[in-house]
């Protein structure tokens, strides 16, 4: 073993998108961009991953992912109902077979009672629906960022290698269009 987590998982991500002729695309707010670097460090990555947005703040979620701003006012950019609108608006915007996003406080500075650093939400789309999770990290900024980008990949990996499983055993099993693993966000 000894390689990489990210290099292993954007290799293996790539190689079921490609043979699923499955597109990928990506809205990124708290991991800046990582999960593309990440997505795009493995050569023929063109070949699936169509682009992404870092929507870091919340006029760039509402203007280029069509994130609601009653959504934005009413729950934050850190939540459940922010990770599944800002994957719809990456999947619609480029036209992509899934999409995922990530929002959330990797610190040090910036949370509160209510939403601890480390917060994250993420979100996968695709034509069966929106799955979003909720993970609280306890690590520093880079290892919360870091943790982020391999939640992501994993979740797309197992979006896409149950995409055409009758009776998939993973916890995309029953999804729906508004499943929030999780507690839910108050």
């Amino acid at each position: 073993m000894g390689g990489d987590p990210l290099d292993e998982l954007a290799r293996r991500l790539q190689t079921a998108c490609l043979a699923a002729g499955s597109t990928v695309a990506l809205a990124e707010s708290c991991t800046g961009g990582l999960i593309a670097a990440a997505l795009t460090e493995i050569a023929g990555s063109s070949g699936y991953f169509v682009g992404g947005v870092v929507s870091y703040s919340n006029e760039t979620k509402r203007d280029l992912l069509g994130v609601d701003p009653a959504i934005l006012e009413a729950h934050g950019a850190v939540s459940a109902q922010a990770a599944r609108a800002m994957a719809v608006g990456a999947r619609e915007r480029f036209g992509a077979t899934l999409a995922a996003s990530v929002t959330g406080i990797a610190g040090p500075d910036g949370g509160t009672a209510a939403k601890p650093v480390g917060l994250t939400y993420i979100g996968v789309a695709d034509a069966e629906g929106v799955d979003v999770r909720r993970i609280v990290w306890s690590g520093d900024r880079a290892a919360n960022r870091r943790d982020s980008v391999v939640a992501v990949l994993e979740m797309l990996l197992g979006r896409v290698e149950t995409a055409d499983d009758p009776a998939p055993i993973l916890a995309t099993a029953g999804r729906s269009a508004g499943r929030t693993t999780g507690p839910q966000p108050e």
